[in-house]
């Protein structure tokens, strides 16, 4: 076993925060750190599934919040169905549906619309995903059956048979194991056959291409993968929040998923949770400050991207050599 790195200390080190601090919180009786750990671990999951094409496939979404959107509806739509006397009562709550829905719908959105996009590259694939997305906010928003642009409310939450998604330590949990597993899936993928034909065709597609490498395949499987999974985090959100609104797939929000990247670090395993945490927690201090907190927030930002090369772990990169 070779010598663990200051990149790899970090990360072990913000792992086990997570799955120490959020329990400690909740036995003290401090509930909204609590709350504030889940929307973070979540997103987090999120970040993870877009730093899969972006940091290590170069492939710049800004649409990838549909895809929250998608997972989340996924779960509040048949719940809506069960409350109004539509579906089966007990199918329109159950776990397994809402799962296979989330993913399944996300993929198949992610397939057509990545075919799609990745006819284009640089700026052009930038705006097409992201008119894309803004397609999946504008069609959720003129459904008035779901309430359109007023959101909908989730009465009951996912069941399933040995998990009880209302108790929030137990719905942590879920969140924390799930981010476990995504980012060792990421990490089996970057590290396969098929991770490296990905980021040679990021560092020079034509010279894959003459290897004899469908570049273009390699690519729209490692996007419906990443959408897919970024459905899921939709799944979690939709059953933290119990409210599901077109808001989630705004633009702005998948412009605040490639901060999130960048802020951590892209084509790193652990950047984009560190990224999502420093994120989230800034956010936090900063509001509870002032109601202007955006300016300072947003030049905070900007100096971190500007001056630190590589997001947060490339500092601590740096720092190791």
């Amino acid at each position: 076993m070779g010598k663990m790195t200051v990149v790899s200390w970090v990360t072990l080190f913000g792992m086990v925060l997570l799955a120490v601090l959020p329990p400690l919180f909740l036995m003290n009786g401090q509930a909204f750190y609590m709350d504030l750990a889940t929307r973070l671990v979540i997103l987090g999951i999120a970040a993870v599934s877009l730093n899969l094409i972006l940091g290590f496939g170069g492939m710049v979404s800004f649409g990838h919040a549909a895809f929250i959107g998608l997972g989340a509806y996924a779960v509040g739509i048949p719940a809506h169905h069960a409350t109004w006397g539509g579906f089966d009562l007990i199918a329109s709550y159950n776990g397994f549906l809402h799962l296979g829905l989330a993913i399944s719908i996300s993929a198949l959105f992610a397939l057509i619309t990545g075919a799609i996009s990745l006819r284009t590259k640089g700026v052009y694939f930038i705006m097409i995903t992201m008119a894309f997305g803004q397609m999946a906010f504008f069609l959720f928003q003129s459904l008035d059956v779901y309430n359109g642009d007023d959101g909908l409310t989730i009465d009951v939450r996912s069941e399933f048979p040995l998990i009880n998604l209302d108790e929030p330590l137990q719905l942590y949990i879920l969140s924390y194991v799930s981010l476990v597993g995504v980012m060792l899936l990421v990490r089996m993928i970057v590290n396969s056959r098929f991770g490296m034909v990905l980021q040679g065709a990021k560092g020079n597609n034509e010279r894959m291409l003459t290897l004899g490498y469908n570049t273009y395949f390699y690519r729209l499987t490692a996007y419906v993968i990443s959408g897919a999974m970024c459905g899921y985090a939709g799944f979690l959100l939709g059953n933290f929040t119990t409210f599901i609104s077109p808001d989630m797939m705004h633009w702005t929000r998948s412009g605040e998923l490639m901060f999130m990247v960048i802020l951590g670090g892209a084509s790193t395993l652990f950047g984009p949770v560190l990224g999502s945490s420093v994120f989230i927690l800034v956010e936090e201090i900063l509001s509870s400050f002032t109601i202007f907190w955006h300016l300072p927030f947003g030049l905070m930002l900007i100096g971190l991207v500007l001056f630190i090369r590589g997001g947060l772990m490339g500092l601590f990169k740096s720092k190791g050599r």
